[in-house]
């Protein structure tokens, strides 16, 4: 179980991690300024398995991958939204994030609810409903099992 934290339609790259802090050196760094200009608290609130819920068109903007970034480095279990601009969905998957496809769900929940993911399943659970949502392929599965894209290159290479 993780918290929902519930943002708007068209968030954009420089809202989730703003250019100024791409200039640190360290993804540990930039963390702590995630969705600054939206929602102060949010870094610090993260917890580790909690959620990104939000409307239409999440990660639009730039194509940095320091956005996806940050998330994974709070905690953030996965992103689940009603569609993904597409760099962000695919640098997502390949750092090893979740990003889920869920029509429904942004309308029935709010900040802070409890909620549970099943990435297997595609189904999230909230508030005693179950929301469908987009199963990932099984080779994109594989690919978050293993930590991201080049983890997942790296264990082909070793076995």
């Amino acid at each position: 179980m993780g918290h929902i934290f519930k943002f708007h339609t068209d968030v954009d790259t420089d809202q989730i991690i703003a250019s100024q802090y791409l200039l640190f050196p360290t993804i540990d760094e930039m963390k702590e300024h995630t969705f600054e200009s939206l929602d102060p608290d949010f870094a610090s609130q993260a917890k580790e398995g909690d959620f990104v819920v939000a409307a239409e068109n999440f990660g639009c903007g730039s194509s940095r991958e320091q956005a996806p970034g940050v998330l994974k480095a709070l905690g953030i279990k996965a992103v689940i939204a009603k569609s993904f601009a597409r760099i962000f969905y695919r640098n997502a998957i390949n750092i090893g994030l979740p990003v889920i496809i869920c029509r429904d769900l942004y309308d029935h929940v709010s900040g802070g609810d409890e909620m549970e993911l099943s990435l297997s399943e595609g189904i999230a659970r909230t508030g005693g409903q179950e929301y469908v949502c987009t199963k990932l392929p099984p080779y994109m599965q594989q690919i978050l099992d293993q930590g991201g894209l080049l983890a997942s290159l790296n264990g082909m290479t070793e076995n």
